[in-house]
């Protein structure tokens, strides 16, 4: 697995709009930073949360100067019926040979139910400006995930988010209005009774 610090591996993968290549999206081909989530298969429960967290953030990591990825062995048509179906906005790109996984050490061993398996490692690398990784994020948990890279990033930059309260509030928007909403409902039950 690959450390904050060292440069990240170049590619060029196939998305939904053509190639994207990593080298022109930092350094002096770009100049802002890249996230790049890699996960395991296109329409699973666990994937699917993941890819609509960090799409529901885009307008957030965009704010942040950052591009979101997501990165699977799975085809450009698998991808887009993915998204398709189920509401990710974010890119994302096919790796189908497994080759910019294992340059990035997201793929190996790792234990599932209880067994030793050899698949897709979830992790996330958010890579800087300067073409170098920022943060790495090893054996990821999906849910607040993509706060917690949003987070990571605002802190990075030195950005008006670097405590992460306010990149947090604007990556789920969702979630605090759903908790509002279901609250007064049960505080509602239990007084009627």
């Amino acid at each position: 697995m690959l450390h904050e610090g060292d440069v990240a591996p170049d590619f060029t993968l196939q998305g939904p709009d053509g190639a994207v290549t990593l080298s022109s999206l930092v350094g002096e081909g770009g100049g802002g930073y890249v996230v790049l989530y890699f996960y395991p298969k296109d329409k699973t429960p666990g994937c699917t949360r993941e890819g609509q967290a960090f799409s529901a953030a885009t307008r957030a990591f965009e704010a942040a100067g950052a591009r979101v990825f997501g990165v699977s062995k799975d085809s450009v048509a698998s991808h887009a019926s993915f998204a398709s179906s189920c509401g990710i906005t974010v890119p994302l790109l096919a790796d189908p040979d497994l080759a910019v996984h294992r340059a990035y050490g997201a793929y190996g061993e790792k234990t599932m139910y209880g067994k030793k398996v050899t698949g897709t490692i979830r992790s996330t690398f958010v890579v800087g400006p300067d073409g170098r990784l920022a943060r790495v994020f090893p054996s990821v948990k999906v849910d607040g995930h993509a706060d917690a890279v949003l987070a990571a990033i605002t802190r990075h930059a030195g950005g008006e988010g670097a405590t992460g309260a306010p990149p947090a509030a604007k990556a789920s928007p969702r979630r605090p209005a759903s908790s509002a909403t279901k609250s007064p409902k049960k505080t509602a039950k239990k007084s009627a009774r």
